[in-house]
């Protein structure tokens, strides 16, 4: 709410009424992810154009408001018709995406009224959404906002065709073109080479408290020979110093070390506890098993897709049943998964110990992403063709 109250200000400092302006509105951090190569596309094909970027979430906002590809980033107002047309008359964009979902009824229907074009992209939509209930008609009156519906799924496409939209398109999750080009960067951390040197090591990224326990167990008997590397998705010292209590390895903090400017203990710890962020895509490039947290409990299973890109084997929790590309991939025989602490010491100890069912996995997860790349093409493919007016 705070941080609402400074919307209309960043706008007023950051555009000027002749700039030429593309808003990309983005529930949380994990649409943002979805929506960076076509925002990174288009900076390439419209440079002269700002970016603006608004955000629900605090965890979207606090983590981009500095993004260098975006020239404005703010939290959108309430939708309420003023809040609409103010925004949208302030920002005057010439396209507008909306990403995966989230539809704010009032600012759909001005865009409509301006004759904004606007689109969504990696869109989702299942049977027990608002939008195919009969007393939806305010709901689905947003939807014919859009110009142009790119989703995930066939299912989508089929479920939309139910309410009279068609104007659709399936060009799969622009998530997979993001990680993707994570491996042709530089992944490089000399001080994981040098906490790993050739031990296996096995990454659990973004864990809960739930997915630690659920590890725990194996951790405490794994060979000595194994390394891991702890990112706990919430930086919390009471937490993680509890967390190393339960633990009968020795365990070094990134803040203890590395950000001290101290590796003294790096070489001898077989449990390196990253308590910072921003460094989680780069350390899988280092992992030979990777544990991928939020499945353990109800938090939200994270991103799969960042390991997996590396082509390495994944563990999760057990809920994971909304999350299409961990049904998919466990499908595949590339993800495993454990209802409780002895199935996940079975499934990591026959990774560590089977090299050859643990490469034969992670090659499934690589061809994965792989072969599901494409949205971005798809989507700038359409703007050219429809010659949008920018």
């Amino acid at each position: 709410m705070a941080g609402r109250k400074q919307t209309f200000q960043i706008i007023a400092h950051g555009i000027s009424p002749e700039d030429k302006t593309i808003w990309f509105h983005c529930a949380s951090l994990g649409e943002y992810e979805q929506g960076v190569p076509v925002i990174q596309s288009l900076r390439t094909s419209h440079p002269n154009h700002k970016i603006v970027v608004s955000f629900f979430s605090p965890s979207g906002y606090e983590n981009k408001k500095n993004t260098p590809l975006a020239d404005v980033v703010v939290y959108l107002p309430m939708d309420t018709k003023s809040n609409a047309k103010k925004f949208i008359d302030k920002v005057h964009p010439s396209l507008v995406f909306f990403v995966k979902y989230e539809f704010w009824p009032n600012y759909l229907v001005e865009l409509k009224r301006q004759e904004i074009k606007t689109l969504l992209i990696s869109g989702v939509f299942k049977k027990e959404q608002i939008f195919f209930k009969p007393y939806a008609g305010f709901m689905r009156k947003a939807l014919d906002s859009f110009d142009h519906f790119f989703l995930q799924d066939k299912l989508s496409k089929e479920l939309l065709k139910t309410i009279g939209i068609t104007n659709t398109s399936v060009s799969g999750d622009t998530r997979f073109d993001r990680v993707s080009r994570q491996i042709e960067m530089d992944n490089t951390l000399d001080f994981i080479a040098h906490f790993k040197k050739d031990h296996v090591c096995i990454v659990c990224g973004s864990t809960w408290e739930e997915d630690q326990d659920l590890l725990l167990e194996y951790i405490n008997q794994a060979p000595k020979q194994i390394k891991f590397i702890i990112a706990p998705h919430a930086i919390d010292a009471a937490k993680i110093s509890a967390l190393r209590k339960k633990m009968n390895k020795q365990s070094v903090l990134y803040s203890q070390s590395i950000a001290k400017g101290n590796t003294d203990n790096i070489e001898t710890a077989h449990v390196f506890i990253i308590d910072t962020i921003g460094l989680l895509a780069k350390i899988y490039s280092y992992a030979d098993i990777v544990y991928v947290g939020g499945g353990a409990g109800n938090k939200g299973l994270h991103n799969i897709l960042e390991p997996a890109t590396f082509g390495v084997p994944i563990v999760i929790g057990k809920n994971y049943n909304n999350f299409p590309e961990a049904v998919k991939l466990r499908s595949l025989a590339g993800l495993f998964s454990a209802e409780n602490s002895t199935e996940c010491k079975t499934i990591l100890t026959k990774l560590v110990e089977d090299s050859n069912f643990r490469n034969k996995t992670g090659m499934i997860c690589g061809h994965f992403v792989d072969s599901n790349t494409g949205a971005t093409k798809t989507i700038t493919a359409y703007l050219k063709s429809k010659n949008l007016p920018l």
